[in-house]
């Protein structure tokens, strides 16, 4: 009866484990087949055309503004600062008064000295009056050779004194228009170094005020050494754009043109600084301030460019996905020139028309399927002006 029992319990386990082992078939099976519809079913990506289009070539560096003159204003003559007539701060043009010295000693110098002029232009013409009526005596042998000799070296005497007297008047006008001080160039004042009432003299050190001209500015940048010779043959063909960004990249300040390389390059640094000349009638550039410039190199003609967003890095170099006619996506080698913002200029491994995946790479393998939703190839970026507007960079017109 014992073994009654152990056989049919013993039948009853076989039993159990043979509807499990169906039961765990069944689930693996269903998983199985979740698992293949997951995989089949179309994952959404973002896609770019490949196009071809004229694509400008930038060289960027750190740059700092410099006033394009700076000038100490000081006086040439000794006296007392009777006026300032400019304010702190305010913009002058070339030959605006600046400051007045107490003009009253110098003009009592030009006054004495044209006094002088009158007195030795009349003692001249006494001289030659006299040096006259000695040659015509001396050719009627009524005075000796001597008195015409002595008549003709005073009348020279007096001529060299009117020269001297003309010289002083011109001295003296000379300071008198020194006391009337002017601005050299145009410009901004900065802060007023000497008030009215003092004394100044031509070996004071600091001056009146310092005059800084701010447009145009100057823009002087560093960029590495290996870009000199690209630059200077660039720069040997014509002019070369600059463009001054605020320090975020996102605002222009302002667009001018190279004017110089440096003649030596930083050994310590391995760089080369550059200047550009960069109209400022806003005032947007300030002396001192920090700047990104960017240097329009050329412009790339009829170059193959697509996203550089679409760009993905492997084992064995960069590759992208290439969205094929059913809806599924393979995946390409590229090999890249460069990357100019947000475009990549491609050199091989995408055609001109091909659509590439620019947004949810990380979504998808070789082979996958894909909704695919059109996005336009980035433009070139549009830099935004101190008045808000849209301003387009140096780079998208022909040069």
């Amino acid at each position: 009866m014992r073994r009654g029992r152990w056989l049919v319990v013993a039948v009853v386990i076989a039993v159990a484990a043979i509807v499990g082992a169906l039961a765990l078939r069944a689930r693996s099976g269903k998983r199985a087949a979740q698992a293949d519809a997951q995989a089949q079913r179309p994952v959404p990506v973002s896609v770019a055309p490949v196009e071809r289009r004229d694509v400008p070539i930038y060289l960027e560096g750190l740059g700092t503004v410099v006033a394009y003159r700076t000038v100490t204003v000081r006086t040439q003559v000794d006296g007392r600062l009777e006026a300032v007539k400019f304010r702190e701060g305010q913009a002058v043009r070339q030959g605006e008064v600046l400051a007045q010295i107490d003009p009253r000693p110098f003009q009592a110098q030009l006054d004495q000295a044209k006094g002088a002029l009158l007195r030795d232009q009349a003692a001249l013409r006494n001289a030659r009056i006299n040096a006259e009526r000695s040659r015509k005596l001396v050719a009627q042998n009524l005075v000796a050779q001597q008195q015409l000799d002595a008549d003709l070296a005073s009348m020279g005497q007096f001529e060299g004194a009117v020269e001297i007297d003309r010289a002083a008047i011109e001295t003296a006008q000379l300071n008198l228009d020194y006391a009337r001080i002017v601005s050299p160039v145009d410009g901004v004042t900065g802060i007023r170094l000497v008030d009215p009432g003092n004394i100044v003299h031509i070996t004071d050190t600091n001056g009146i005020v310092v005059v800084t001209q701010l447009d145009p500015v100057g823009v002087i940048f560093t960029m590495p050494q290996d870009h000199l010779s690209a630059v200077s043959e660039q720069l040997a063909r014509g002019s070369l754009p600059v463009d001054a960004y605020s320090r975020d990249g996102s605002t222009l300040l302002g667009s001018g043109q190279l004017e110089l390389i440096d003649n030596q390059i930083n050994q310590a640094t391995a760089s080369i600084r550059l200047k550009a000349i960069v109209p400022n009638p806003r005032r947007a550039l300030w002396p001192n301030q920090f700047v990104n410039a960017r240097l329009r190199l050329e412009t790339r003609r009829d170059a193959l460019v697509m996203p550089a967003t679409a760009l993905q890095r492997g084992p064995t170099g960069s590759f992208v996905y290439v969205l094929g006619g059913e809806g599924s996506v393979s995946q390409r080698p590229v090999e890249i020139e460069e990357v100019q913002g947000e475009l990549a200029l491609v050199t091989r491994g995408v055609a001109e028309g091909e659509r590439v995946v620019v947004d949810g790479q990380n979504q998808i393998r070789p082979g996958a399927r894909v909704v695919a939703r059109e996005v336009a190839a980035p433009a070139a970026s549009r830099p935004v002006a101190r008045d808000g507007s849209a301003v387009p960079p140096s780079g998208d017109g022909p040069r």
